[in-house]
């Protein structure tokens, strides 16, 4: 590969010569060399800015912070069990096949311990198997399709945010208690598994909750296509009281701005389940009445603690703006690595491992500026968080929100065991 602004930019973060060694088993000098970890973000495209980049600056600070001993409690040791903490930046731009080559390169070429990354579901259906293949100790930070430990199982791979049942469950509840007259809903999703079973889960759960809802029209343009106007007509014909979108990155962006001028978002109540990451770049061009998530509580919807005073006076110092969820979803995937290590290394002594991690890491739960995350799903290796949602308000120019509502994990997660298609049908009857 050619040299670019982005390779020297990563070089910052390699401090050192790539070390080869076997799977899983400690160096000699396991417990005083780095820990080499591949972070793979969008660094490049529509992703980026809203998505990609939050989520580099993230790891970029928590690590400085966590090699310095500056997180508090119960973070305040350095590294990983002492030992400092390198990273190696792969931009995701480019679609699955890449994404695969990159993969093994950063686990055959560059050597590191484990991958942190993925924000396209695409990328983690494709990345999943491989991990198993290169046992490689693999934690998807962000992506949200079910499919991931629904349809398969894994010994080498974690996931440490909520998959999508979360945003689909409590966006409905939501839209239910918002609308208690609803008739007709519509939605606008990507065509590929994230916005799919968003779109699949929420219709499944607004209808569960509200019998004899109508769906007008369910549109899937192309992930990235930009221009949307002919599913914005579709919309607005149908009349629908609700339209529901998973569009996350520039496609959100471009839907906002192009939607709002038609009178989308005046005729009907849009609920953008991913709509936080905009909130601070769009700021009024969001207009009042929509329904915004944040993949989980995150960001303004965080709860109070020191973890998430630190993590959002440290980011908006370095970086001028607030986190907004894929940092939290960043965190939550470092923070956990860091609870696992050390809870496998308990005791003291050398480093753990990777065998040791894994088991150490089945199953825990571990604090984070969210919240405390369980990893209760997927044989212990899919978490479960709590959510929230929101109606925007504009004032001064600034986003804020109005009738918020937190929804407890258990509330929007499906129990061990049970696929989210079933549980979600079901869920008017939950309590």
């Amino acid at each position: 590969m050619k040299p670019t602004l982005l390779a020297v930019a990563v070089s910052v973060f390699t401090l050192s010569a790539a070390r080869a060694q076997p799977a899983g088993q400690p160096s000699p000098t396991a417990a005083a060399r780095p820990v080499r970890i591949g972070v793979v973000t969008f660094l490049s495209g529509a992703a980026a800015g809203p998505f990609g980049v939050p989520a580099r600056n993230a790891a970029e600070v928590l690590v400085e912070s966590l090699n310095a001993g500056k997180l508090p409690a119960p973070y305040a040791e350095k590294g990983l069990g002492g030992a400092p903490i390198e990273l190696v930046f792969i931009d995701e731009a480019g679609g699955t096949a890449k994404q695969v080559s990159e993969y093994r390169d950063l686990v055959q070429r560059q050597n590191v311990d484990l991958v942190i990354g993925y924000i396209s579901s695409g990328d983690c259906l494709a990345v999943a198997p491989l991990a198993e293949e290169l046992k490689k100790l693999t934690i998807f930070f962000d992506c949200g399709t079910p499919r991931i430990f629904e349809d398969a199982t894994y010994h080498y791979l974690f996931r440490t945010a909520a998959h999508a049942a979360l945003d689909s469950a409590a966006a409905a509840l939501y839209v239910a208690e918002l609308k208690p007259g609803l008739k007709k809903v519509a939605g606008i999703n990507q065509n590929y598994a994230w916005g799919q079973d968003s779109w699949n889960d929420f219709e499944a759960a607004i209808k569960g909750l509200k019998p004899g809802v109508e769906t007008t029209t369910s549109q899937m343009p192309k992930l990235l296509s930009g221009q949307y106007g002919a599913e914005i007509s579709t919309l607005l014909s149908g009349n629908p009281e609700v339209v529901h979108s998973s569009f996350w990155g520039g496609d959100l962006e471009a839907f906002v701005l192009q939607a709002a001028p038609r009178g989308l978002f005046k005729k009907s109540t849009v609920v953008l389940t991913a709509g936080e990451t905009a909130m601070y770049r769009l700021g009024s061009q969001i207009p009042d009445g929509t329904v915004i998530g944040a993949r989980g509580s995150h960001g303004v919807f965080a709860q109070e603690s020191s973890l998430n005073k630190w993590l959002r006076a440290t980011y908006e110092e370095r970086y001028g703006v607030p986190p907004v969820y894929p940092a939290y979803h960043m965190s939550q995937a470092i923070l956990g690595l860091k609870a696992a290590w050390e809870k496998a290394r308990s005791g003291g002594g050398a480093a753990p491992a990777i065998e040791q991690v894994i088991a150490a890491f089945e199953g825990l739960s571990f604090d984070t500026p969210t919240g405390t995350i369980r990893m209760a799903l997927g044989k212990g290796h899919q978490a479960i968080e709590p959510a929230a949602y929101g109606t925007t308000k504009s004032i001064g120019g600034k986003v804020t929100f109005t009738n918020v509502k937190q929804y407890p994990a258990e509330r929007v997660n499906p129990p061990e065991g049970m696929k989210t298609a079933d549980w979600i049908k079901a869920l008017k009857t939950a309590k």
